[in-house]
């Protein structure tokens, strides 16, 4: 799911402290830098928000 990131966002992602990138997900193998699921991840990996203007969230994060 691709969302637009406005000020909103990165002050309640930083507030609430959220996660959302490869690295905080329990589908994601670090030794392989993949997915284990098979799903593209390059879009997932940077978690700064204020260096862009839409995030993608994957379907399957599922938290560590």
């Amino acid at each position: 799911m691709i969302h637009t990131v406005d000020e909103r966002l990165r002050q309640e992602a930083r507030r609430f402290r959220l996660v959302f990138t490869c690295g905080d997900c329990a589908q994601y193998d670090p030794e392989g830098d993949r997915c284990s699921l098979g799903y593209p991840h390059v879009m997932h990996k940077e978690p700064d928000l204020d260096a862009r203007d839409e995030v993608v969230f994957c379907k399957a994060f599922e938290l560590r």
